[in-house]
C-alpha cells in the first residue's frame, strides 16, 4: 500500500498529549540494516512503505531494522523545544528519529539501550526528543529501531509540562513499588533470623528478583544501577527471570510442603526447575537471542499454581492465599500480553502497562499472608505436640506415683515375710551348719581316699569315661586342674614378666596387673583352640598316652561317642607329641599323660 495512503495526525497547539497507533504509522523492513536514510526516502516516495494495520506495529524479525513513519499536520506553529516525541520500549537497543524543520531539512538524533545513559537529552527511562521551531504544516518524520527483542512501537507526542507531571506520578508509583519491594525483604530478613525457617529466605530471593526484572525492564536499573554499562541491558531481565521463576519454584516447594503433600508435583517441579536451568544456560552462553520467549515462564508460574490449588483442595490452609496470589500474578500477565499484543484496546492505558506490577504487588501481600498462615499452622502444631507431651507427662507421673506407692506396699508386705522366714533359716542354718561339720569331716575323709584310688586306676588300668569323668566331670574341673598344673609354681606374665595377677574376665584365666594381658588356663598347653567338650579331650589324651598310641580312632570314637574324624584329628595330634616325646627321652622314667598337657 502506497505511502500517499498513509493517514495524518492532526495536532493543534492545545493538545498536551498523542499517542500513535494503527494507520497512523506506516512501516518498512529492512532485512539486512544496509538501507541508509536517503535510500528509505526514496522507497518512500516509491510507495513500498506499509500501513500499520496491529494496534502497536511490532518488529516481529528481531534481526531486522525496522523503518516507521508518521505524517504529523500542525495546525499551528510549534514553539521551539516546548513540544517532544517519546517512546516507551526501554529495551529498543538502537533509536534514531529523524525530524524535520520548517525548510525540510532533517535532523538526525540518536539514543537507544545500547548508549550510556548520560548521553540521554533528559534523565529519564524512556526516551525523548525534543520538537524544533516548525510552523503550521504538515510534516513526515522517520524513525529507525533495531531490537534483539520483541517490541511494541509506542510513539508519543507531549507537551514538556504534560511530560513533567507524567514522569514525577510515574517515577513516585515505581518508588512506591519498589519501596515495598524492599520493606517486604527487610521484613521477611527480621522474620528469617527470628524463625530460621528456610521459606522466608526463598520468598525474599523470589522478591529480589521480581523488583531486578521489573528495574530492568522499566529502564529503571539502567539508569540508576549501571548507567554507563548497556551491556548489561541484554542480559539482565533474562538472568533476573529466570531467577524469579526459579525461586518462585522453590518457594513453592518450601512453603506448600509438596515432596510430604504430593510427591508427583514434588517432581514435577525439580523437572522444571532443571529444564528451565539447562535453557537459561543455553541462552547466556549460547543463544541470547532466546531470552525473547518471556512466555515459556508461563511452565513454572502455572507450576506453582497448579502445586498451591492441589495442596489447598487437600486441605492444607496456608495453601490458599498463595493461590489467590498467583491467580491475581497469572492475571496481571495475561492483560499485560494482551496489551503488548494490542489484541484489546480497552487495557491499553496505565492499568494495562502496570498490570503485572500491581500483580507482583498483590501476590507479594497475599504470598505473606500465606507465610503468616504456615506460621500460625506451624505454631499451632508445635502448642500441640507441647499440650500432648505435657499430658502423657503428668499421665505418667500419676501412673508412676501409683505403681510406687503398690510397690511400697509389696515390699513392706514382702519385707514381714523375709524377716520371719529369715529367722527359720537362721536356726535351721545353724543346725544344718553343725551337721555339715560332721559330714565335711566323713566328706574329706572319703574323697581322699577315692581320690587316691582313682589316681591309682588311672596310672595302673585304662578307665572308661564314666569312670574317668568322675574325677574330670565338668569344664569346671578341667579349668581348675589346668591352671593348678599350668602355675604351679607362680604365675609370670608372658608379655611384660610381671608376677602379680587378678582374676580375669575367663572362668581361671589371670590377668597382669600391670599390662591388664589376660592369659587362659589352655594357652600354651595341647588344649589351646580347643573345638571339643575340655573332659573329653582329657580323655582323648589319657587313652593315647595310655595305649601308648596304639588305638584307633574308631576307637576313641566310641569311648567319647564323637565323630570318627573328630577323634581321628584330635589323636594325631596327641600322638605326634606323644612321639616327640617318646624320641626326646627314652631312657627317662615312666610318666603320667597329664606330662603331654604342657606340650604344644
Amino acid at each position: 500500500m502506497c505511502a500517499r495512503a498513509q493517514r495524518p495526525v492532526y495536532i493543534d497547539h492545545t493538545a498536551a498529549e498523542y499517542i500513535f497507533t494503527y494507520g497512523e504509522i506506516n512501516w518498512l523492513e529492512d532485512r539486512t540494516g544496509s538501507m541508509d536514510f536517503e535510500e528509505i526516502r526514496s522507497r518512500d516516495a516509491a510507495g513500498t512503505f506499509r500501513i500499520n494495520t496491529d494496534y502497536y506495529p511490532k518488529n516481529f524479525n528481531p534481526s531486522s531494522v525496522y523503518w516507521f513513519k508518521v505524517l504529523v499536520n500542525f495546525s499551528d506553529g510549534i514553539p521551539n523545544n516546548q513540544r517532544l516525541f517519546e517512546f516507551y520500549d526501554q529495551t529498543i537497543e538502537e533509536l534514531t528519529l529523524y525530524l524535520p524543520d520548517a525548510h525540510g531539512e532533517y535532523t538526525e538524533l540518536h539514543s537507544g539501550a545500547a548508549n550510556a545513559f548520560k548521553n540521554r537529552l533528559y534523565r529519564h527511562k524512556n526516551f525523548e526528543f525534543l520538537i524544533p521551531d516548525v510552523s503550521k504544516g504538515t510534516y513526515v518524520c522517520y524513525v529507525r529501531i533495531k531490537s534483539l527483542n520483541e517490541i511494541n512501537f509506542i510513539m508519543v507526542y507531549r507537551s514538556v509540562e504534560r511530560f513533567i507531571n507524567y514522569a514525577l506520578v510515574e517515577y513516585i508509583t515505581y518508588g512506591l513499588f519498589y519501596g515495598m519491594i524492599l520493606v517486604f525483604c527487610l521484613y521477611n530478613l527480621l522474620m528469617l533470623l527470628a524463625t530460621r525457617l528456610s521459606h522466608y529466605l526463598y520468598y525474599v530471593l523470589y522478591i529480589v528478583s521480581v523488583g531486578v526484572y521489573e528495574m530492568s525492564t522499566d529502564g529503571i536499573a539502567f539508569q540508576f544501577i549501571w548507567p554507563d554499562t548497556p551491556g548489561l541491558n541484554e542480559y539482565m531481565y533474562g538472568i533476573s527471570l529466570y531467577c524469579m521463576s526459579i525461586f518462585a519454584l522453590i518457594f513453592a516447594r518450601t512453603l506448600l510442603r509438596v515432596k510430604r503433600q504430593s510427591p508427583l508435583l514434588y517432581s514435577l517441579i525439580n523437572w522444571i526447575i532443571v529444564l528451565r536451568t539447562v535453557y537459561f544456560l543455553v541462552c547466556l552462553f549460547a543463544r541470547r537471542e532466546w531470552f525473547i520467549y518471556k512466555f515459556l515462564d508461563f511452565i513454572p508460574l502455572f507450576a506453582a499454581f497448579l502445586s498451591g490449588f492441589v495442596i489447598w483442595c487437600k486441605g492444607f490452609k496456608p495453601a490458599r492465599f498463595f493461590v489467590l496470589g498467583n491467580a491475581i500474578l497469572f492475571i496481571g500477565a495475561i492483560v499485560k500480553l494482551i496489551t503488548v499484543l494490542g489484541f484489546v484496546q480497552g487495557v491499553s492505558g496505565v492499568v494495562g502497562h502496570y498490570s503485572m506490577v500491581i500483580g507482583f504487588v498483590m501476590e507479594m501481600v497475599l504470598l505473606s499472608f500465606s507465610i503468616g498462615d504456615q506460621v500460625r499452622l506451624f505454631r499451632k502444631e508445635k502448642k500441640q505436640a507441647q499440650d500432648d507431651a505435657f499430658y502423657h507427662m503428668q499421665h505418667n507421673l500419676k501412673l508412676q506415683a501409683s505403681v510406687n506407692q503398690q510397690l511400697e506396699e509389696q515390699v513392706e508386705a514382702r519385707t514381714r515375710q523375709l524377716e520371719l522366714q529369715s529367722r527359720e533359716i537362721h536356726e535351721q542354718a545353724q543346725e544344718i551348719a553343725r551337721m555339715n561339720k560332721l559330714l565335711e569331716k566323713d566328706n574329706a575323709e572319703l574323697k581322699t581316699n577315692i581320690e587316691k584310688i582313682t589316681d591309682a586306676r588311672i596310672k595302673s588300668a585304662e578307665l572308661t569315661f564314666e569312670e574317668f569323668s568322675q574325677k574330670y566331670p565338668d569344664q569346671e574341673k578341667c579349668y581348675s586342674f589346668l591352671a593348678d598344673l599350668k602355675w604351679n609354681k607362680g604365675f609370670t606374665c608372658r608379655k611384660c614378666g610381671y608376677a602379680n595377677y587378678s582374676t580375669g574376665r575367663k572362668p581361671f584365666s589371670r590377668r597382669c596387673n600391670k599390662c591388664a594381658y589376660e592369659e587362659s588356663p589352655m594357652h600354651d598347653t595341647i588344649f589351646e583352640n580347643n573345638r571339643i567338650p575340655i573332659n573329653k579331650a582329657f580323655y582323648i589324651v589319657y587313652l593315647v598316652f595310655t595305649t601308648k598310641g596304639n588305638i584307633s580312632s574308631y576307637q576313641i570314637a566310641e569311648k567319647t561317642d564323637m565323630r570318627q574324624g573328630t577323634c581321628w584329628a584330635y589323636a594325631a595330634r596327641v600322638k605326634t607329641l606323644l612321639d616327640m616325646e617318646a624320641g626326646a627321652s627314652k631312657k627317662s622314667k615312666k610318666g603320667s599323660w597329664t606330662d603331654l598337657i604342657m606340650k604344644t
